[in-house]
């Protein structure tokens, strides 16, 4: 089973996938990381993010092994990201990893923004969460000053609103809703009763593709 879960910056996507991944004993990708671990490797080499070329040269060489670098979680390894993932060469560099993780024997649950659309198109499961800028904006503040790093709600307000716009407008695989996703709208959801939904949704869609097949 594949399920393909995507959504916006801090729309919850991200902890879902892992608990539905838990659930059905299934592996997990965060994509996004994929991209966060592009933008620091290129940022450590010297390289401008704008430079598609450049940046796609890292991207063929990204170790996946450094996946799990506290430092991609960090709101300046988001913001860097949203400008590599504009990149087409980026995320053609990216695209084979990500449907060979998802091409596994038994499936695999995986999060990001195109997940539906490109990289799992015929994913047994497709869901998009959502939720409004200013409740994304309110997790991310919490989630952030949590871990004790200072911001502020208005700064984290504005960053939210600057990648979904890149994330909405670039030219290369944008942040949309597959046809066939399930909305799950999250903004007055907390985790437990998002994941509740979330498990819901995807029984009742494996239902329907039982009683088809």
């Amino acid at each position: 089973m594949i399920v393909a879960i995507d959504g916006p910056a801090a729309s919850g996507k991200g902890t879902l996938a892992k608990r539905v991944a838990v659930h059905y004993g299934l592996p997990h990708l965060d994509t996004g990381l994929l991209y966060r671990a592009v933008a620091r490797d290129a940022l450590a080499q010297g390289i401008d993010l704008d430079d598609a070329g450049t940046a796609a040269k890292v991207a063929s060489g990204l170790q996946v092994a450094t996946l799990d670098d506290p430092a991609l979680r960090t709101v300046g390894a988001g913001e860097a990201a949203s400008r590599v993932a504009r990149h087409p060469a980026v995320r053609t560099a990216l695209l084979a990893y990500q449907r060979s993780f998802a091409n596994r024997a038994d499936g695999a649950v995986l999060d990001g923004r195109d997940i539906g659309t490109v990289i799992c198109p015929d994913a047994d499961v497709k869901l998009f969460v959502n939720a409004s800028a200013e409740v994304r904006a309110m997790r991310r503040f919490l989630e952030l000053t949590g871990r004790g790093i200072a911001v502020s709600e208005a700064s984290v307000l504005a960053d939210i609103r600057a990648r979904d716009e890149r994330d909405l407008t670039r030219g290369s695989a944008p942040l949309v809703q597959a046809p066939d996703a399930v909305l799950l709208e999250t903004s007055n959801l907390d985790i437990d009763a998002a994941f509740r939904a979330a498990i819901d949704l995807i029984e009742a869609a494996m239902s329907c593709a039982g009683r088809a097949g």
